[in-house]
């Protein structure tokens, strides 16, 4: 009794095969209005639901010379996107790249890149070799490096680029013998590497960038004396080979191993051969299409055909092969195995019933609780819901994803613990994918086509195609992280706006502003930079102060050449590092005149750059100071330029002549004297040098004086001390410190009795018990006064004195340094006099 719902359910199921799981279906009802047939054009078309061109081909068909071609790109839909008059050389194969942008081989060898809208990107060439022998035959590939160029030359040789992005051109080694152009060829990727395979009569070779190898199909069917066509799988997993026989071998694209054969009894060339399969499907599938008919042959003993009723051209895809004609596009696809679960006739599966017993339910019917109950008598009611849950992701018909998400809805009201994300991510992804499927959108993505290319590679599409409304409303519906998401296609958009040159600067500086605001992750340099090279310098000034970071706004000033307002930009952000870069840049590109002038206008810069200038350029520095007329500067700059410069005397003294000159200038006597002090001492030590021998010049006044009476040339010191008027006390130090280090008592007893020392004699018997000398430094000792005697005697050790002095004295502070001294039992008794004194004190 629980089955028998099931098969009233099952009979009222219709499938387009009962024996077969592939099917086609239509995406589109193109509306395009074609002027030429798709066989009398050039056509590509981009994977993953891209956008369709095409290219009028005069120089196949007898034209009028003054006829040209018009290169037309349209949407999956039909829609029209641009049209341009090609005005170039003969276009010999046209492709797209992973981005999008198509790509024109020319005759010549040059590529001619162009962007969804028509838009001129760049241009580049294959190779003088290309260019002397033309292109023959060409192929758009793609690989994980991305979008590459296949050449075949007129001289039958092969050039390749793997990546047009960044142009490496690799000549192919030459096949031997080829005379003539290969029946078919295709490119394939092993190992990270793009080789060559093409057929020679009933040969294959396989072109490597080192060596050509002759490469056999195992298992292939004898007889064959041509391949006509080739064909690579989508991921480039698999390979098949349709030979003059009318079989069509299908293996691995290593040919290493044969997956299946099949006879088609059709010896006439394909005009198309591609491979439709899904990822991880282990059925293997091959699409061959000829004038009027479409066949679809794998390891099954039958095939599917389909007639044409019109010119079509296929598009092989990840999961599947799109087809359009003049008034149709059609997808054909193998049926996942949760569609085909659900709907082939006679199913039991679980997700087939639970679809019923929803039907069932919204029709009131007690059926519904039936087929529910079988489900949960097998407990495979989970299992059910995910089924419905996967099948609705491949429907493409909105109302077929809404029953069978009912019926998962459905199935999980009686689930204690089903977790609800695949279901509500299911929906998410669905109400994405009917959006973009619209006719006026026209990216008719699969399931699994829209999960292989993320959410965020098919929101940079939308933005490529200006639909900022529709790619902002899903950010917001996915609730994307804001630099994900909406401040992407928010920054794309101001790039965009700043190319409608109809508006004015100011007008479209405002409109970006009030849009964008201070969102997170938009950078206003990039659209200025943007406006730059559309040639909108005014506006890009005017985008640049909306930019907070002035390191984002500096270098693009710099290189629309208003360094002037980008130093007064980095001078405002305090950067240092950023103020020298717009200096240095500055330097290069005014004269020395105009840099200085800029210079004196901007304070903080003139600061910084004589900063750098002190250790860079001195003579740059000079001219600075003269240009300010700043003389004190300048004489402090001749003054360092003395000793760090010039070995000469006579060269130093003019030097230190011109530093005294600019300190006049600047009213600076004190500076002014002191360097003709300095320049008459040089004089004097050369003179000292030249007479006495020794080393005197560089060193100071004072060490002059030192070295002279260390030698011994005590009259000549003091004639020094007269001359450059050393004071009194001064010269004692100095000359009391040199005869102590010479240690010449003799010589500094006769010093100190010359007359009354101007220092006292404390620094004598310092001095002498530096050179720990007491005996000497008590001499000097009992002629020191009495303010300093008590400190004396210490120095030279006599406390009891010290002691007899201070209580003399009765000086408190003497008293308790003289304390301080005594030391263990040797002073004991000097320590209880000055005691006793103490106590004596306080009485009276």
């Amino acid at each position: 009794m629980a089955r028998e719902p099931g098969l009233l359910l099952l009979q009222r199921r219709k499938l387009r095969q009962a024996q077969w799981s592939h099917k086609k279906y239509e995406l589109y009802s193109m509306d395009w209005d074609l002027k030429e047939e798709l066989r009398d054009c050039l056509v590509a078309a981009a994977p993953y639901g891209g956008p369709i061109a095409l290219l009028r081909n005069p120089w196949r068909k007898e034209k009028p010379a003054n006829v040209r071609p018009v290169l037309e790109i349209y949407s999956a839909s039909g829609m029209p996107l641009a049209s341009l008059l090609w005005k170039s050389g003969p276009v010999v194969s046209l492709g797209w790249s992973a981005e999008e942008e198509l790509l024109c081989v020319q005759e010549d060898g040059v590529v001619l890149v162009y962007g969804l809208h028509g838009d001129f990107r760049r241009h580049f060439s294959m190779g003088n070799e290309v260019l002397q022998n033309r292109v023959l035959d060409a192929r758009i590939f793609h690989t994980e490096f991305g979008s590459g160029v296949a050449i075949l030359t007129g001289a039958h040789r092969f050039t390749l680029s793997a990546n047009v992005s960044d142009l490496k051109l690799r000549r192919m080694p030459e096949v031997p013998g080829l005379q003539s152009a290969p029946s078919c060829w295709t490119t394939l990727c092993q190992d990270r590497v793009a080789h060559i395979l093409l057929a020679v009569g009933p040969d294959l070779y396989l072109l490597d960038h080192a060596a050509c190898s002759a490469v056999t199909p195992p298992g292939l069917a004898p007889g064959v004396s041509s391949f006509l066509q080739m064909a690579i799988s989508f991921t480039y997993r698999h390979l098949a080979l349709f030979t003059d026989t009318g079989y069509i071998w299908m293996g691995t694209a290593s040919l290493k191993e044969k997956l299946c054969e099949f006879n088609c009894n059709i010896r006439a060339p394909p005009k198309q051969m591609v491979w439709c399969s899904r990822p991880r499907s282990k059925e293997r599938a091959v699409v061959v299409a000829w004038e009027k008919r479409l066949m679809v042959v794998g390891d099954a003993p039958e095939s599917i055909q389909f007639v044409l009723d019109e010119d079509s051209y296929m598009v092989p895809e990840l999961d599947g092969v799109r087809i359009f004609s003049r008034s149709t596009h059609e997808f054909l696809h193998e049926v996942p195995v949760a569609s085909e679960e659900i709907f082939k006739i006679a199913s039991m599966a679980p997700g087939a019933l639970l679809l019923e017993a929803q039907k069932e339910y919204e029709k009131e019917s007690q059926k519904a609780d039936e087929y529910l109950r079988e489900i949960q008598e097998l407990g495979q009611l989970t299992q059910a819901v995910q089924q419905c849950i996967e099948a609705a992701g491949h429907e493409h018909q909105p109302d077929m994803q809404k029953s069978l998400l009912r019926a998962a809805s459905f199935g999980k009201c009686f689930l204690d613990r089903f977790p609800p994300d695949s279901f509500v991510r299911m929906c998410q992804d669905l109400r994405v994918l009917n959006a973009v499927r619209d006719y006026h959108i026209g990216i008719p993505l699969t399931y699994s086509q829209y999960k292989q290319l993320t959410i965020q590679v098919l929101l940079d599409r939308l933005v490529l195609r200006r639909l900022y409304p529709l790619a902002i409303q899903i950010c917001e519906y996915l609730r994307l992280p804001e630099v994900q998401g909406v401040s992407r296609i928010l920054a794309h958009w101001a790039c965009y706006k700043v190319q409608q040159k109809d508006v004015s600067d100011e007008d479209v500086a405002r409109a970006i502003n009030q849009k964008l605001g201070d969102t997170p992750g938009v950078s206003y340099s990039d659209i200025a930079a943007r406006a730059y090279g559309c040639g909108r310098t005014e506006l890009a000034i005017k985008l640049l102060e909306y930019e907070p970071r002035s390191g984002e706004q500096v270098p693009l000033l710099l290189k629309m050449k208003r360094s002037k307002l980008a130093l007064s930009k980095a001078i405002e952000s305090g950067d240092t590092d950023l103020v020298f870069t717009v200096l240095l840049h500055l330097k290069n590109e005014l004269n020395r005149g105009d840099f200085f002038m800029t210079l004196r206008n901007q304070p903080m810069a003139l600061s910084l750059y004589r900063q750098f200038c002190k250790h860079q350029e001195l003579e740059t520095l000079k001219d600075l100071y003269n240009q300010d007329d700043n003389h004190q500067e300048l004489g402090s700059f001749h003054i360092r330029a003395s000793y760090a410069a010039e070995e000469r005397i006579e060269g130093r003294v003019a030097a230190l002549q011109t530093a005294a000159d600019a300190f006049y200038k600047a009213k600076n006597e004190f500076a002014a004297k002191a360097t003709e002090d300095q320049m008459r001492l040089l004089r004097l030590q050369r003179r000292l040098e030249d007479e006495l021998g020794g080393q005197f010049l560089d060193l100071s006044l004072h060490d002059t004086v030192t070295s002279l009476i260390l030698g011994g040339h005590n009259k000549r010191a003091e004639q020094l001390a007269r001359d450059f008027r050393i004071p009194d006390k001064r010269l004692w130090w100095l000359k009391l410190t040199a005869l102590a280090a010479l240690e010449d008592w003799e010589e500094l007893e006769k010093f100190s009795k010359s007359k009354k020392s101007p220092i006292g004699y404390l620094p004598f018997v310092e001095i002498c018990m530096k050179q720990h000398n007491k005996y000497e430094a008590k001499k000097y000792a009992s002629r020191v006064g009495p303010e300093q005697k008590v400190k004396a005697l210490l120095l030279v050790g006599d406390v009891a004195q010290a002691a007899d002095i201070a209580i003399e004295r009765r000086n408190e502070a003497e008293l308790s340094l003289v304390l301080s001294h005594c030391t263990g039992a040797t002073d004991g008794a000097t320590a209880d006099k000055i005691q006793r004194a103490r106590a004596q004190a306080q009485k009276k």
